[in-house]
Formats: structure tokens, sequence, C-alpha cells
């Protein structure tokens, strides 16, 4: 995947951005900077005034180089293998574009507002449904009478763990997660760089790496427990821009290492490289924000005024920001659907072996709220991001008579 460092850093400050906008929240989120920041580009690109600056503003680039960039990171997206993008515009009938503007778009783009909320309705959520492969079946946004065009962006993530994880049941003895049986995902790795300590301004973070089969990975962060999720997301951004000090697994001191992390000595009966083992839950995650509510930090302010247009680059209709959202989904677990079964044969020990070699082991326990980032693995553009706060329960035994 092709993409500027200009682009990369622009995504992923408005995605610490967004974070921060979560402040204090103790419930689970999802959302994508990068599935909104190109049609901030392209707004930018045709808005003037006032609103054209806090629309560069919040994209972090100049508004007359923001519908290139746009147009880089829709193609990038497209050329991930596991990811996929789409932009959509519709428009009514007698709205007539600038022929600049809407060249500037990618081919196949534009579509009708027929003016029947209902058959409009029905075609945007089919085809927020068909661009997302089914994660999202509604268009976030409602469709009015009064709705002179509409402006989508759809953008779906897939990946498989390289290493699968393990099933079993998570059972917190502290922490807001205490007393729930939860589905918990474990598994074991020799490769200690995988988990590491960041020294921030406001605390310490881990960050487990997780990796994917398509060059997307996923980094799970654990903060400090006075630590906001706002913090703990933007912590996880500083340290893909190695903005903070890091210390990598290999070099982690004996002890507690870090949040949720831990580096003990352990004995074998054989000669054992030093071990990473890694204990986190499954969560399937859903949300839809109001990107108004959000107006300073989409720099949609100024768009909001309906008393006047704002958007003078796109068509001589006067035309403000009557509406904006998002819904996101996120699911972490195993590798997808397994189906399988265990049996064991109850052995009695024949004498204790002797314990006689050391080795070192790393402990990483994610048993209360975390982060998460995903992203490219190569470019470290960030493609998602959330808080879990409400993991997957452990599946109750069905009764048998």
């Amino acid at each position: 995947m092709q993409v500027s460092e200009a682009t990369v850093r622009a995504v992923n400050g408005l995605t610490a951005r967004w974070a921060d906008s979560a402040g204090h929240s103790d419930r689970g989120t999802v959302f994508s900077a990068a599935g909104v920041w190109p049609l901030l580009a392209f707004l930018a690109d045709g808005a003037g005034g006032p609103a054209r600056t806090e629309l560069a503003d919040a994209m972090g680039l100049p508004a007359d180089q923001a519908a290139a960039h746009a147009r880089e990171l829709l193609s990038a997206l497209d050329g991930l293998r596991g990811a996929g993008s789409a932009l959509g515009l519709w428009t009514k009938r007698a709205l007539e574009l600038r022929e600049q503007w809407a060249a500037g778009l990618p081919a196949g783009t534009h579509g009708v507002l027929t003016g029947d909320p209902a058959a409009d309705k029905e075609a945007l959520d089919t085809w927020a449904h068909k661009r997302t492969g089914g994660l999202i079946d509604a268009m976030p946004v409602p469709v009015t009478k009064e709705t002179e065009m509409l402006l989508a962006g759809a953008l779906t993530v897939r990946t498989e763990w390289l290493s699968r994880f393990h099933e079993g049941v998570l059972e917190p003895e502290a922490g807001p997660w205490r007393g729930r049986s939860l589905l918990s995902l474990f598994r074991s790795s020799t490769l200690l760089d995988r988990v590491g300590v960041a020294d921030t301004p406001e605390g310490h973070v881990t960050e487990l790496r997780v990796l994917g089969n398509t060059a997307v990975d996923v980094h799970l962060l654990l903060g400090e427990e006075h630590m906001t999720p706002g913090q703990v997301l933007r912590a996880g951004i500083g340290v893909l821009e190695r903005r903070h000090s890091f210390v990598p697994g290999p070099r982690l001191p004996f002890g507690d290492a870090g949040p949720g992390l831990r580096v003990r000595r352990v004995r074998h009966t054989r000669p054992t490289p030093p071990t990473l083992h890694v204990r986190t839950v499954a969560y399937d995650l859903s949300a839809h924000h109001d990107l108004l509510a959000l107006h300073r930090l989409f720099g949609l302010t100024t768009a909001r005024d309906d008393s006047v247009g704002h958007f003078p680059g796109i068509s001589d209709f006067p035309l403000a920001i009557g509406a904006a959202a998002q819904t996101a989904v996120a699911t972490f677990g195993p590798l997808g659907f397994r189906a399988g079964a265990v049996s064991a044969f109850g052995m009695a020990g024949a004498g204790m072996p002797r314990l006689r070699y050391l080795t070192t082991s790393v402990d990483a326990d994610f048993d209360r709220p975390f982060g998460f980032l995903a992203l490219h693995r190569h470019t470290r553009l960030v493609l998602a991001a959330g808080w879990v706060t409400d993991p997957e329960p452990y599946p109750e035994e069905p009764w048998e008579d």
C-alpha cells in the first residue's frame, strides 16, 4: 500500500484528536478516522470562506491539497489486501455540480436522489450493506425531502491472525470485570518483541502487537488504571510515531514491568526459551457517532450554518451540512468461526520431575478495559480504533438431563 507520510500523519492526527474527545467515558466504542477523513478532504476542496479554513484545520492539510490526498488514500486502501473502501455521492436531479470538483471524485461515484425519502433510504441502505460486506446495514444519516446532496464513504478491514488464539474462561479477581465469566483468548510465543511498555507523560502503557496475514495488525493498549481512554489511545498513536520512550519485551526488567505485565523466572524440566504468554478477551463492538456533536473536531462549525452556502466549489446552489454521522463495528476473536471437540484421559503421576532449568516468562494480561488500534503494518496508518469495556461473556454450557 503506497500512501504518503503526510497523509498518514494527517489521518492518525485526526484519530488521536477523536480519541481525546472520548475524555473520561467508561463506555466501549469503535471509530474510524480513516473513514471520515477522505469525506472531509473532498468537502474542504469545494468549501469557501471560514468553512474551508475549518475543514482544512480538521484534516491537517491545506485545502488546495485535500482532494489529491483523499484520492491517494482511497486508492491505497483499495490496494490493501483485507481492506476495502468506497465513496458515494448522491444529488437531486436539479442540483448542478461544478465540473472541476466532480471530476476529482472516483469514477462511478455519482448517483441520484429521487426526492422520495423511503425509496432513497432503501437505495442508500443497500449501498452501505453491499460496500461493507454486510457489516453495516444502514446509512448513518437520514434522508429527507430537504436533502440536496449526500456524500458517503465505506471502509472495511479484515484479517486473520498469523498465530491463532486458544479459547478459555477468564474470571478477573479485581477491577471493573471482577466476578464476570469472560471468553478469554490466550496464546504463547517466543517472540518477546511483540509486547513492550511506553513511558508517556500521562503514565505507562503496555502495547501488544497482534499480527494479521494481510499486513493489518491490531495493537492492544493497556494503560495505568488512572488513565482515560483518550490518553491511552493517544499514547498508542505516539508509539507509532516513535514519540515516546519504549522498552521492548526482551529488555523488560523482572517483576511488574508495566500495566498488566509481569516478568518472572520459572523452572522447567528441559531448556526452554523465554516465552510470552498473552491473555486477553474476545469483543464485539458497535457504535454510532454524531459528527455534528463534535463539530469543532471535524471542522464543521461554520458549515452547519444553513443561512448561507459554504461550498461554492461544489455547486452554485447554496449548501450547508445538515447531518453527519458514522456507524462502526469491530470484532476480535480467535480466528473466526471454529468448531471442535476436546477428548482427555486422566493420568496419574509416576514420580515428580526434577525442575533443573530456569527460563524467563513474560505474562501479559488484558483483564480490564483497554484500547486498540487496527493499522497497516508498513505505513502505520490507523484504520480503526476503539476502547473495550464490555467483552464477550463465556458461553454457558447447555443443561443436559
